[in-house]
């Protein structure tokens, strides 16, 4: 009885459900130093892999039947110029709500520890490039990480069965082994809800250490009144307004679960393979603009964790000294600005790497400033990941509806 009642309940509730044992669990064991935490650590990391287990051999074959329908409609370069102009507005505008808020509700100044070991981040910008190009295209595949060199990929390939006339049983197998790669991600993410017991138990294990620190919490505060504004207020008001969306907030409500992979996972790449699923079955987004746009948003549209970088920096300019911030302004946000669209090498705590590369390129011996931050800094990459996936969703939704390629659903059929 209890199966078949799980069996059929959506997916948001199966992971809610299984946030609360984790929860429960955290609360039980928080203190104890010993197995059973380290255990709970290991399944969780075992859960992110689990979770995106087929979505690189999904993406790639998706996205290659993708770029040819759309460029057999010519519409791939009108598609991409619109995740690209909706990409930079969302993180110019998220990064200027960031600084409004850190200048109008600063919090208190965080204590500078003194004798923290820092650690050398890089974002590896070269490397990455060569990446994109290997020696070999097949070796686009080995990284599970950094997915662009599998888009790439598929848009070459893609294009060149556009080019080519008799390719047409290259694309049915493709389309086939799409389809097949969907079902078993589909699997995944179902069972996913079991693994939430373990993500949700680590994330809270964080959670609770910073309840001690009123500064830490009152910045994690700050962060989460900006997240609950844009995707509760702005990002529903413009859907209703700017593309005549009579019913934004279904939006949020097939977004739920992905929300909530975002939020405890952390993981931008896991969160793709359930915003693929729900964008398709819940909203009705059209395959060959969902399995473009989600993934190059993913990728490239990363407003929330620029945001979080410009609040960070600040919140660290304010506790080493009282004055130099405003005129720091404009370097600030030109730094997380171009920062944010290097990050797609960082499936998870990009925000981390990113402050700790923007602390060293200011210099003047802020160099080690991120590690103030290094206690709530799991949050921050939470909320990040959070307002990204929001921003993913309602962008490829709002891409769908002036390409006219979704087909309405009830709600009472969201997944």
């Amino acid at each position: 009885m209890l199966w078949s009642i799980l069996l059929f309940m959506k997916i948001w509730l199966k992971y809610l459900l299984g946030c609360a044992i984790g929860f429960a669990a955290a609360f039980v064991l928080q203190g104890y130093n010993n197995r059973a935490v380290e255990i709970i650590e290991y399944i969780s990391e075992l859960t992110v892999n689990v979770g995106k287990y087929s979505l690189i051999p999904l993406l790639f074959f998706t996205m290659t039947v993708s770029v040819f329908e759309l460029r057999e409609e010519k519409r791939f370069w009108r598609v991409a110029l619109k995740t690209l102009i909706i990409s930079v507005i969302t993180t110019v505008g998220l990064m200027v709500l960031g600084l409004v808020a850190v200048l109008f509700f600063p919090p208190a100044r965080i204590p500078v520890s003194v004798g923290e070991v820092s650690q050398n981040y890089t974002l590896s910008i070269t490397d990455n490039l060569l990446k994109i190009f290997p020696a070999s295209n097949f070796e686009s595949f080995l990284d599970g990480a950094f997915m662009l060199p599998v888009y790439v990929f598929a848009c070459f390939a893609g294009a060149g069965c556009a080019a080519e006339r008799n390719s047409k049983p290259m694309l049915n197998l493709f389309d086939s082994i799409s389809r097949v790669s969907y079902t078993v991600m589909s699997f995944f993410i179902e069972i996913l809800s079991i693994g939430f017991i373990a993500l949700s138990a680590s994330w809270f294990f964080s959670f609770f250490k910073i309840l001690k620190s009123q500064s830490m919490l009152y910045l994690a505060g700050l962060v989460s009144c900006i997240a609950v504004i844009l995707i509760f207020i702005i990002y529903p008001v413009l859907i209703r307004f700017v593309f005549k969306e009579r019913h934004p907030f279904k939006i949020l409500y097939a977004a739920t679960a992905s929300i909530l992979t975002a939020f405890f996972s952390g993981n931008y790449n896991l969160t793709l393979a359930v915003m693929l699923r729900h964008a398709k079955e819940s909203l009705g987004v059209k395959r060959r603009i969902g399995s473009i746009t989600l993934p190059v948003f993913s990728t490239f549209a990363r407003g929330g964790s620029a945001m979080v970088l410009v609040v960070s920096f600040v919140v660290i300019l304010k506790s080493y000294v009282d004055y130099g911030v405003l005129e720091n302004i404009p370097w600030i946000l030109l730094i997380s600005f171009g920062i944010s669209f290097f990050l797609g090498s960082l499936p998870a705590e990009g925000i981390l790497v990113a402050l700790s590369v923007m602390c060293s390129m200011y210099g003047r011996g802020f160099e080690n400033g991120y590690l103030i931050l290094k206690p709530v800094m799991f949050f921050l990459c939470s909320a990040a990941a959070v307002i990204d996936a929001a921003t993913a969703f309602f962008g490829t939704y709002a891409i769908a509806l002036m390409e006219h390629k979704v087909e309405h659903r009830n709600l009472h059929f969201y997944i």
